[in-house]
């Protein structure tokens, strides 16, 4: 029997998972033709935070007064071990976007550019067509839609996103490095 420290390091360790992810929020936010950039790893990270824990997502959109929003949160999502959020080095950060980025874009899934000394990320052609193709997928359809929500009711700038995360969850700051941050 698996202990709990290796049943989480092995659903963490799914970087297919996290990729297509991150290629779903990523198109989500590129407008139609792709012609749009996320602007920074930070807000990257925040929005990636509320995709990936749904039960933060769903207190995100009530603390921005969207009413009844439209977020199926299945009962496995919030109570299963990958549920659990981490406290990252920069609050609900994964130290691993850099290499995540850095994976599609050596698949030619995304270009990532600076606007000084900020870093953009878009999708490529490829990276919409795999996007597009994920969307289709049923494990994907929730990611889909609350990526939808995401950009119609939290597509602020950096440092707004940020500032709104530590004020509405300020649970995700207050924690040791490494420690669960119960929900």
């Amino acid at each position: 029997m698996a202990t709990l420290p290796e049943i989480v390091n092995y659903l963490e360790s799914d970087d297919a998972l996290h990729l297509g992810r991150l290629l779903v929020l990523i198109d989500t936010f590129g407008g139609r033709a792709g012609d749009k950039q996320i602007e920074g790893l930070t807000k990257l990270a925040k929005l990636d935070f509320l995709l990936r824990y749904p039960d933060y997502l769903e207190r995100a959109l009530l603390a921005r007064e969207v009413l009844n929003p439209d977020i199926d949160v299945h009962d496995f999502e919030r109570h299963s071990i990958e549920a659990h959020m981490v406290r990252f080095k920069y609050g609900p950060w994964d130290h691993r976007y850099r290499r995540f980025l850095n994976t599609l874009a050596g698949r030619g899934l995304v270009a990532i550019g600076r606007s000084g000394r900020t870093i953009l990320i878009g999708l490529s052609a490829r990276g919409r067509q795999a996007a597009a193709t994920l969307r289709g997928e049923p494990e994907y359809a929730a990611i889909g839609q609350r990526a939808a929500l995401l950009k119609r009711h939290l597509d602020l700038s950096a440092t707004t996103l940020m500032e709104f995360v530590y004020a509405t969850f300020p649970e995700v700051a207050s924690l040791r490095l490494g420690e669960t941050i119960e929900q």
